[in-house]
């Protein structure tokens, strides 16, 4: 890569899919030669960062006043001229202002990532939005955003680029998870042998879904276990009660935050993505497809071109348990060998389709067109 120094710039670095994205494409731009810069307000994620060889500097990003935001325009200006940084790269709206206002200021070229819909329930939030459409080149993170930003922004469809997220092969292969990382998961969570797991990876809120799954799970039969892999200590309390409500007993287990997530889909018959509201993009769902795992996904928003219908997994309509149960039912009424040919359809997919490797090379694409 011929391009000059890059600058991503974000609130902080911990776990996320922004944060995971950041040092994707930070590792990219080191790989091809680059010099890789993350200005945040820190956070765990800053160690394996700079491990990869990227510099970290440490900005209260997280701010959203606009004292705070001019403030930190005038830190990155700074940070520009003396680092000599050539593209900025903001991926997190007020961070992106600091960052557009700090790109007019040196010159410099100014990409966005558009990461999602973006709530505008308050006056002057579609202006405050705007600002992840006003790079030279503004990346989508799936078609159903791209055709959001058209929507919202008016944004020239020139200046676009639809890139979707990754996953990682290294990491998500079926090949790679010895007996005893399952065997260790599958103790822990009190899986019984030979019974059908159907799970649901995803920060434990309202939109995500879990609710609709124990209500589906509540028409099933007794067989079934549910697991909710995610935290989100307020809204655990919402579903126990639930749970307890719907009788389902033995039949869900909560475990919380998983490390080591290629081993948690490998033991799940199923993985589902039952959100009520449109996903940006859903990376747990392409995590799963690349675990050979078949998926059950609310239409909607990404997903709606991650999973193949009837090809890679089924779709069905977002909030509806009757539905879901019904598409829970028939998925695990299936033959092992046909939900295992669908499972290795849906990795064949993924690994064509939506790779990390993909997504890093197109978004040093967009640093060259520019450099």
């Amino acid at each position: 890569m011929s391009a000059p120094t890059v600058l991503q710039v974000l609130p902080s670095l911990v776990a996320g899919g922004v944060e995971r994205g950041t040092l994707e494409i930070a590792e990219a731009i080191i790989a091809a030669g680059g010099r890789a810069l993350v200005a945040s307000a820190g956070g765990p994620l800053v160690g394996p960062l700079e491990r990869l060889g990227a510099c970290h500097v440490t900005l209260p990003l997280r701010t959203k006043s606009p004292f705070g935001i001019l403030r930190n325009a005038g830190a990155l200006a700074r940070l520009v001229e003396k680092e000599r940084v050539g593209i900025i790269h903001a991926r997190s709206r007020a961070p992106a202002w600091s960052a557009f206002l700090a790109a007019r200021r040196t010159g410099v070229h100014l990409v966005t990532t558009y990461h999602g819909t973006y709530n505008e329930g308050l006056p002057g939030k579609r202006f405050y939005n705007s600002v992840m459409a006003r790079g030279e080149r503004v990346i989508a993170i799936s078609h159903f955003i791209a055709a959001h930003i058209r929507e919202r922004h008016g944004t020239d469809a020139a200046r676009i680029r639809t890139i979707p997220r990754g996953v990682d092969p290294r990491r998500f292969d079926p090949a790679l998870i010895p007996p005893a990382r399952l065997a260790a998961l599958r103790a822990e969570w009190r899986l019984p042998e030979g019974r059908p797991v159907v799970m649901l990876p995803g920060r434990l809120t309202r939109w995500k879904g879990q609710g609709v799954l124990l209500e589906a799970m509540a028409q099933l039969p007794d067989g079934y276990v549910g697991v909710l892999v995610g935290e989100g200590p307020r809204y655990r309390r919402v579903l126990e009660a639930k749970a307890a409500r719907l009788g389902l007993g033995e039949r869900l287990r909560l475990v919380g935050h998983v490390e080591d997530m290629p081993a948690a889909l490998l033991l799940a018959d199923l993985v589902l993505h039952c959100s009520t509201e449109p996903e940006a993009f859903g990376r747990t769902v392409i995590e799963a497809q690349a675990m050979a795992r078949p998926v059950i996904a609310a239409d909607l928003g990404g997903p709606r071109e991650t999973v193949l219908q009837n090809r890679t997994g089924w779709r069905v309509p977002p909030g509806d348990p009757v539905n879901l149960a019904r598409a829970i039912a028939y998925a695990l009424g299936l033959p092992a060998a046909r939900r295992a040919e669908i499972g290795e359809a849906a990795r064949a997919h993924v690994l064509k389709t939506y790779t990390t490797a993909a997504m890093q090379a197109a978004t040093l694409a967009i640093y060259e067109e520019l450099a």
